[in-house]
């Protein structure tokens, strides 16, 4: 309550003095100070009749962060917790009107509504030239909160005032604080007392409440605290972090001393006695901060989608160094590159619990896994993205910095022989053609590289079989996924050709076996010169031994598709707020340096791989791979298909969640390329191209002219069961140093000599595998 006999009418703390002679002559000197400042500040003193005095019903609150689909209409997921609860002024209990005007206007029951030294202040400001001055009476602030809110920017006080002077005119005391209650923001999104009693304390202001639910006046000080500074300044989120007690030490220093500050106003005011402050403890029940409050989507799969969208802004010069929910709660409509017809058929095929997923993988074991990943050629958007069934769980297609700049995700697993694309490309770049005949026994011995029938290792093997043997043309050994031409042909062209083609087709990074370091580590590849780069690697990367993720790979085809152009993969097209536009996509792309016969050679040996033929009219090129358990022949840990059409390009992975071999239900461990993720990826191809409305007659492959070679033969060879084991070297490989920052479209790098990547539960990296 007022204090006795200070104002009148004031028994239950929120009354105002009584309005006779004093408001005439409260109106005739703001008239003359407003029409003083407003002549000199060059404003129309006619902005009295037409500003505008909106109440909070009237307002338009910023909104929460959406994330949309490409079309930038259909909404992805809801970002950021902006809320407001009105409750009516009578409604309220006394805590939070007592607390707010021991906090901000201690004079508000008394004063004019224009604070008219804060008045003349800030005039003289703008007209020198000096900094904005914000608004001082409860009136002016509401005044300021509204113009704000209504989108009109109020720049100098003098504006404030006549607003404030027509609310003082027009409403009562009582009203005008109801109006702020109900508006000011009180951080953590929330809007109002309302909001901010349910967002910090789960409780409320309203008096008809059980006494136990509603807002004490120690409560009330600490929310009344935090309109001083509701978030923490984005350009200097430790040095003045405002006064959320949850954020961290700093900023609940600076509101215990602020509460402090309001416990003092309210003894002056008579709101409390000298001995009913004493007693008072700052409460610490302000519950954590939750950065997921509010939101909505990101629980589907497409919740992943959100965690790369904002770890590839905070990359960004708009949004580097902000706080970690500066997106979230900064009012951005952000528009993804996810095409949601593209995105439906990702998840319709790769989500193998659903009834639309393919047979050959519907209704497996439980630590079945599939993840799928689709690239536009040519501009590098992501347009489909399925890394689990949970947004909020695993990513199995790739990794992101979380909102503390660790890396997250499951997404790197050894490719096996789908990684041969990137060797053959880098083949046919070297003018080796795809009908050059290779020695492609079921065995060999590579003494260079240290597989030796002595070696701890042993010596190449196959795991498929192909009538060619023991003489195959390139092309022949590519369809069969001979690891002995392969590793050969690794050999000949050196590991750090076949790291550099990788590497700028779409693989931004792959993890190596660190000596004494039971999981893979993350190597940056960019950056660094090929033949550094290649230091961390055997010769066994040509066979696909080390770790990569669904998304470097997707994007590797989508460089093919688009004739050896790679474009950096991304997933944001553009962020605005209102009308301002804060990010647009960047599209560049580089050239491989593939000639249109090289690119043809490419296309035409990919398109005989059986697993990637399409029953749809489109050209079609792909390659499978598994990665083997332990010395097994049979059991395969990782399974692959990647491949592209000229219009989109896709990778998609099938292993297990517990890093267990691929077992059926039926018992059987024979799951390969072609019979797990291969049906996934040939369904996915068909249902996203049909629903893309495109023209295959557009996208044809070239014909390769093989200039010196005779036509090669028409039947492609048949392929068997895997027959043997391919044993990695022993060898200590070191991750790189390297701290070179990655580009927008991706994710910033952390020195990968202590990755926080949580890599997927697998062998160790000293035990036994064999690709294929």
């Amino acid at each position: 309550m007022h204090p006795t006999g200070e104002y009148a009418n004031g028994a239950d703390g929120s009354s105002a003095p009584p309005r006779g002679r004093k408001r005439r002559r409260k109106r005739l000197l703001v008239v003359l100070v407003v029409f003083t400042l407003l002549a000199g500040s060059g404003l129309l003193a006619g902005g009295y009749y037409f500003d505008s005095v909106p109440t909070p019903t009237d307002l338009k609150l910023p909104e929460s962060t959406t994330v949309y689909y490409s079309d930038g209409r259909t909404q992805m997921a809801k970002l950021g917790a902006e809320n407001r609860t009105i409750v009516p002024y009578e409604q309220m209990n006394d805590s939070a009107k007592q607390a707010i005007v021991a906090a901000e206007d201690r004079t508000f029951w008394t004063n004019k509504g224009v604070d008219f030294t804060g008045v003349l202040r800030a005039a003289w400001s703008n007209i020198t030239g000096g900094q904005r001055q914000g608004a001082s009476t409860i009136t002016q602030q509401y005044a300021r909160v509204a113009a704000d809110l209504k989108g009109v920017t109020y720049s100098r006080k003098v504006r404030e005032a006549v607003i404030a002077w027509k609310l003082d005119d027009k409403y009562s005391k009582e009203e005008i604080l109801g109006f702020y209650l109900n508006t000011v923001p009180f951080g953590r999104g929330a809007y109002g007392i309302e909001a901010a009693a349910q967002t910090y304390f789960g409780k409320t202001v309203r008096r008809d409440a059980p006494a136990s639910q509603q807002l004490t006046p120690a409560e009330a000080m600490v929310l009344c605290a935090m309109v001083k500074q509701p978030e923490a300044d984005p350009n200097d989120p430790e040095g003045s972090p405002g006064y959320d007690p949850r954020r961290n030490a700093k900023a609940r220093q600076n509101s215990i001393d602020r509460w402090n500050y309001i416990r003092d106003g309210m003894v002056k005011l008579g709101y409390l006695s000298a001995e009913e402050a004493a007693n008072l403890a700052y409460p610490d029940g302000v519950k954590p901060i939750d950065p997921n409050a509010g939101q909505s989507g990101l629980d589907r799969p497409t919740g992943l989608v959100v965690k790369h969208v904002l770890s590839e802004l905070r990359q960004t010069d708009a949004f580097k160094d902000k706080p970690a929910d500066f997106i979230r709660n900064g009012g951005y409509k952000i528009v993804t590159s996810i095409d949601k017809r593209v995105q439906d058929a990702a998840e319709a095929a790769a989500d193998i619990r659903r009834d639309t997923a393919p047979e050959a993988v519907r209704g497996q074991p439980k630590n079945w896994q599939a993840a799928l990943v689709a690239v536009e050629p040519g501009t590098g958007r992501v347009l489909g993205y399925y890394g689990g069934n949970n947004g909020e769980g695993a990513d199995y297609a790739g990794w992101y910095y979380d909102d503390n700049g660790e890396a997250r995700g499951f997404g790197q697993h050894p490719p096996g022989s789908s990684f041969k694309v990137y060797d053959l490309a880098a083949a046919v770049r070297d003018k080796i053609s795809v009908k050059q005949h290779f020695d492609s026994p079921e065995t060999k011995e590579f003494p260079e590289s240290g597989r030796t029938k002595d070696s701890p290792a042993g010596p190449i093997r196959n795991a498929e079989h192909a009538p060619c043997q023991p003489d195959c043309a390139l092309w022949e050994a590519t369809v069969a996924s001979l690891n002995v031409t392969y590793f050969e042909l690794t050999e000949k062209l050196g590991k750090a050709k076949v790291i550099d083609m990788a590497t700028q087709a779409g693989v931004d990074s792959m993890w190596a076996t660190v000596k004494g370091n039971p999981q893979p580590q993350r190597v940056e590849l960019r950056g660094e010169p090929a033949d550094e780069v290649a230091r961390h690697f055997s010769t066994e990367v040509g066979i696909g031994q080390y770790g990569i993720t669904v998304q470097d790979h997707a994007n590797g085809m989508a460089t093919f598709a688009a004739g050896g152009k790679r474009a950096e993969a991304h997933f944001v097209r553009s962020v605005t707020k209102g009308e301002d536009k804060v990010y647009q996509e960047q599209l560049t792309r580089t050239d491989l340096e593939l000639d249109e016969e090289a690119l043809n050679q490419l296309d035409w040996t990919l398109s005989r791989v059986k697993a990637a033929k399409l029953d749809n009219g489109w050209d079609s090129a792909g390659k499978t791979g598994t990665w083997q358990a332990g010395q097994s022949t049979t059991q395969n840990v990782h399974t692959w298909m990647v491949g592209y059409t000229g219009a989109l390009a896709a990778a998609v992975w099938l292993g297990t969640t517990d890093g267990k071999p691929l077992k059926t239900k039926d018992g059987s461990y024979e799951v390969y390329g072609s019979s797990g993720p291969g049906p996934i990826w040939r369904q996915f191809m068909e249902q996203a191209t049909a629903a893309l409305k495109l023209d295959p007659d557009k996208y044809r492959f070239g014909t390769p002219e093989f200039p010196g070679d005779t036509p090669s033969p028409t039947a492609a060879p048949t392929t068997a069961a895997p027959s043997a084991t391919v044993q990695p070297t022993p060898s200590e490989v070191r991750p790189s140093a390297s701290t070179s920052a990655r580009p927008t479209g991706g994710p910033k790098p952390s020195p990968t000599s202590s990755p926080s990547l949580t890599p997927l539960p697998s062998l160790s990296p000293s035990r036994t595998k064999a690709p294929r």
